[in-house]
């Protein structure tokens, strides 16, 4: 009875271990359940990855976001409705406030259904912006497959993304084509550090409106890398809302099909691959850092020591009280999910992690560098000399990047002055050996002064004497 016991308790957490890192519960809203099978090969795949897919009617009378004020789902994914809203159980307020809840969103467009005002109203206050007549999309004449799309030119044939910057890591690259057909353009907000594009289009796309009967475009809503085809936005709180910009991206005979660049090229597209990559990163497979132990406490510093070997800790770990001038370590331990499993976290060589010793303003921002590192985790370290300043302050580590969870830890600690018999000698300070002389010099003069005086007295001449009548 207790293998049995074991086995299944093992099973559970081998279960459990395949989550995401905020849940498995995954509503699906589609609007007619025959096209359902259209999307056989991605429900499965999230299904193989422990997600609990549950599918109702934007329409339907048993949805809801919330129960007893709780999420009743972690994630939602939301396919283009053939009617012009989703309902009164989805509209912008109720996303909005299932996104402060810590819950994830992936919703789809597609060319072939005018997007809701209720969702165009949700984006535009994210700052991500939908052509206005709501029916246009992206074209490309140079980069589109010559199989399907012969004539319209409204398949693209794109590349992974390259990394949004150098300090930023890129969850989405690879080798192989993404085929992209009728896609929504949308262009992103420049003053928001919460909005990120996954997938941009070719400098040769622009969006169109297939309903325009003239044969140039004259005023396009954007062209070339203006366009966003996959956007993201992850919110203070870290959920995340991703916006694909093609639902037929996500049918299963784009999964694996053969498709025709201009150049004569057959190919295979790996739609499967980056379908499972934008998920995994919406629905908090990856991307993920999270925080273990915090620790700081005073340190010795070894002149000469290499490293980590000449700092040795004094006293107990975490003290709410420090010193003016003291030596201290902190230490932080960060990792980073990668699909079922924590990995340590790694930072590039053009990026920073730092630590901020702070009262209103930072008196110290130092950078952490790896010191130590286990199978799941990285351990970060700093040591440095408290500024001579009496206070409350606090140690922060505020690391914010595209594509990663925040992290914002904060340790508050008080810092106090010298006691008074905590002060250093006199001769013990280089600056005083000047006054100390001048001290002591002037008592080795009064001396010798008093010395003299009294060993100099005058001699009387013989044979005088005193006067007399």
């Amino acid at each position: 009875m207790r293998w049995l016991f074991t086995f299944v308790s093992l099973a559970l957490l081998s279960l459990v271990q395949a989550l995401s890192s905020s849940g498995n519960r995954l509503l699906v809203v589609i609007e007619e359940a025959s096209e359902k099978e259209k999307y056989s090969q991605f429900w499965g795949d999230l299904e193989g990855r422990g997600f609990r897919l549950t599918f109702e009617s934007p329409k339907s009378d048993k949805l809801a976001l919330f129960r007893h004020g709780e999420r009743a789902y972690d994630h939602i994914i939301l396919l283009p409705p053939k009617s012009k809203g989703l309902g009164p159980s989805l509209t912008p307020n109720l996303l909005l406030q299932f996104i402060n809840k810590n819950g994830n969103i992936l919703l789809t467009l597609s060319a072939d259904s005018p997007t809701p005002s209720a969702i165009a109203s949700l984006l535009l206050e994210l700052d991500i912006h939908l052509p206005s007549d709501r029916t246009s999309l992206v074209v490309d004449h140079f980069n589109y497959d010559t199989l399907s799309a012969s004539e319209k030119h409204d398949v693209l044939l794109l590349p992974r993304s390259s990394a949004l910057r150098p300090d930023v890591k890129n969850f989405f690259g690879g080798d192989g084509t993404i085929a992209f057909p009728r896609a929504i353009a949308q262009t992103l907000g420049n003053t928001s550090p919460l909005l990120a594009p996954i997938l941009r289009a070719k400098s040769t796309a622009y969006g169109y409106n297939p309903k325009d009967e003239a044969e140039t475009v004259e005023d396009p809503f954007a062209t070339g890398d203006q366009i966003s085809l996959v956007s993201t936005m992850q919110a203070r709180n870290s959920a995340r809302f991703t916006v694909f910009g093609s639902v037929e991206a996500l049918e299963d005979k784009w999964f694996d099909a053969s498709v025709q660049g201009l150049n004569g090229q057959k190919s295979k597209t790996i739609n499967k691959e980056f379908a499972r990559q934008v998920s995994a990163w919406t629905f908090m497979e990856t991307g993920v850092v999270k925080v273990g132990r915090v620790e700081h406490h005073l340190s010795s510093v070894t002149q000469g020591g290499l490293g980590n070997d000449s700092v040795a800790q004094l006293g107990y770990l975490n003290p709410k009280i420090y010193r003016v001038k003291n030596d201290v370590t902190f230490n932080i331990e960060l990792s980073e999910r990668l699909n079922d499993h924590l990995a340590p976290l790694t930072i590039s060589s053009t990026d920073a992690l730092q630590l901020e010793f702070t009262m209103l303003s930072p008196f110290h921002r130092l950078p952490l560098t790896p010191v130590a590192q286990t199978p799941n985790s990285t351990l970060f370290s700093t040591t440095f000399t408290i500024p001579d300043q009496h206070g409350i302050f606090s140690f922060r580590v505020n690391y914010k990047r595209p594509f990663l969870t925040n992290v914002d830890v904060k340790r508050e600690v008080t810092v106090r002055h010298f006691a008074h018999d905590e002060w250093p000698r006199s001769w013990k300070i280089s600056g005083g050996w000047v006054w100390i002389a001048g001290i002591w010099v002037t008592v080795f003069g009064w001396i010798v002064f008093v010395g003299i005086w009294l060993w100099s007295e005058p001699a009387y001449e013989k044979g005088k004497g005193k006067k007399t009548q």
